[in-house]
C-alpha cells in the first residue's frame, strides 16, 4: 500500500527514510509539540515551500531547465487568492474562483515561456524568464488599484479559517481548536496531495522521458521523443504547482505583496534549497525545505544565546552576534554542498549497508590463523 502511494519511489536508504517520517510527525504534530504562533507560522512556511521547491525541482533536476520566472507563478497563485478574495468576499466560492483564474494565467503564461524554448536555449532561455518575473513584479507594483502596488492587499479568508472561529470550547491538549489550526491543517493534506501527485509525475513514463531529455536532449529527439512537447508540459505542469502554492501561502497569511510572493529572494532560497537537499529527488524538497526555513527562523535565536553564553569572550561573542545570521547561513549553505555535493538525499541514498559477516555453523570450533614457527 505504501509502495504504491509513494509511485513505488521509496527512500532507498533507511537513514532518509527516519528523516522524512520524523519531517512528516513533527508537521502533523506541531500545534500540539511546540504551541505558540511562532512555530505555528515556521511550520506552515515549511510546508508552502515544500511545494514550491519540490514544483521548481520538477523543472529544474527532472527536466534540466532553469528558469528564473518560477517565483512570478507563485506571486500569480497568491494575488489570484488575494485579489479574489478581496473582491468577491470572504467566502469559499472566492477562494475557489482566485485559484482557478490564477491556475488559468499561469497555463497561458507557462505555455508562452515554455514556447521560447523552440529557439532559445541554456542560458539565454534563464534570462528570458528573468526578464518575465521582473515585468511581472513592475506591472504588480503599478497595477495598485488592483493590486494595492507596493503596499499589497490585507483580505479576510472564508470564516472557518479565521483564528475567531471555534470548532470546539474545549482545548484539545491545552489547544484550541479555532480557525488557525483548521488552516493549518488545510495546508498539511494540501501538501501531502501535492507531494505524492508529483512523486505520480516523476515515476510515470512522461516523468522518465523528461528525465531522458536532461540526460540527453539529442538522444531523445534521435529515438522519437518530440523533445520541445515535453519541455513546454513539465514547464507548464511545475508552474501549476508553484501557483498552488501562492495560494496555499496567501491562505496563511490573510495578506500578499511583491516583497511576499514576488521577491528574488525567494528565488535564490529555491535554489539553495534544491542543492541542499538534492536536484532531482522530490523528498530532497522535503528535507531541504525542512532544514532551509527552521534554520532560517531560529538561527538567530540560538546564536543570541551562544552570543550571551560567550560574553567572556568579546572577540568570539562579537562573532556570534546574531547579526551575523546570515554568515553562519552560508557557511552552513558551503559546508552542506562540500560534505553532500549531490544534496543530502544522493548522499544517503549512495551509503551502502555493509553485507552481514558469515557465522561459521554451529558446532563446529572458530578457525584460528597458526602462529609462525
Amino acid at each position: 500500500m505504501l509502495n504504491r502511494l509513494l509511485s513505488h519511489d521509496l527512500p532507498r536508504s533507511r537513514v532518509l527514510a527516519v528523516l522524512l517520517v520524523a519531517i512528516v510527525l513533527a508537521l502533523a504534530f506541531t500545534p500540539f509539540l511546540v504551541p505558540g504562533v511562532k512555530a505555528l507560522n515556521v511550520a506552515a512556511k515549511v510546508l508552502v515551500f515544500i511545494v514550491l521547491v519540490a514544483s521548481f525541482d520538477l523543472l529544474l533536476g527532472y527536466t534540466g531547465i532553469v528558469s528564473f520566472a518560477h517565483t512570478m507563478f507563485f506571486g500569480i497563485g497568491a494575488y489570484g487568492v488575494a485579489i479574489s478574495l478581496t473582491r468577491m468576499g470572504a467566502n469559499w466560492t472566492a477562494l475557489a474562483v482566485g485559484i482557478g483564474c490564477a491556475l488559468v494565467l499561469s497555463f497561458v503564461l507557462a505555455l508562452a515561456i515554455g514556447l521560447f524554448s523552440l529557439r532559445v536555449r541554456a542560458i539565454f532561455f534563464s534570462m528570458i524568464t528573468l526578464a518575465f518575473a521582473a515585468a511581472f513584479q513592475t506591472l504588480a507594483s503599478q497595477l495598485s488599484e488592483f493590486t494595492g502596488g507596493e503596499d499589497g492587499l490585507t483580505f479576510k479568508v472564508p470564516p472557518q479559517l479565521q483564528p475567531s472561529f471555534e470548532l470546539s470550547s474545549t482545548p484539545l491538549f491545552g489547544v484550541d481548536l479555532d480557525g488557525r489550526l483548521l488552516a493549518y491543517y488545510l495546508l498539511f493534506v494540501v501538501a501531502v496531495v501535492l507531494i505524492l501527485a508529483m512523486l505520480r509525475i516523476v515515476n510515470s513514463p512522461f516523468g522518465r522521458v523528461t528525465q531522458a531529455i536532461r540526460e540527453n536532449e539529442f538522444r531523445a529527439e534521435a529515438i522519437g521523443y518530440r523533445v520541445v512537447v515535453y519541455r513546454t508540459a513539465s514547464a507548464i505542469l511545475s508552474a501549476l504547482f508553484a501557483t498552488l502554492a501562492g495560494a496555499m501561502l496567501a491562505i496563511w497569511l490573510r495578506y500578499n505583496g511583491p516583497d511576499t510572493s514576488l521577491s528574488f529572494e525567494i528565488m535564490l532560497d529555491v535554489l539553495l534549497i534544491v542543492v541542499i537537499g538534492g536536484m532531482g529527488t522530490i523528498y530532497g524538497a522535503v528535507i531541504g525545505s525542512a532544514l532551509f526555513v527552521v534554520a532560517q527562523s531560529y538561527l538567530q535565536d540560538l546564536l543570541r544565546l551562544a552570543s550571551e553564553a560567550t560574553s567572556g569572550l568579546p572577540w568570539l561573542s562579537a562573532l556570534l552576534s546574531p547579526d551575523r545570521w546570515l554568515l553562519w547561513l552560508g557557511l552552513l549553505f558551503v559546508l552542506s554542498v562540500y560534505y553532500f555535493p549531490t544534496g543530502i538525499v544522493g548522499k544517503l541514498r549512495s551509503i551502502k549497508p555493509r553485507p552481514p559477516q558469515p557465522r561459521p555453523p554451529t558446532g563446529q570450533p572458530r578457525q584460528t590463523p597458526a602462529l609462525d614457527q
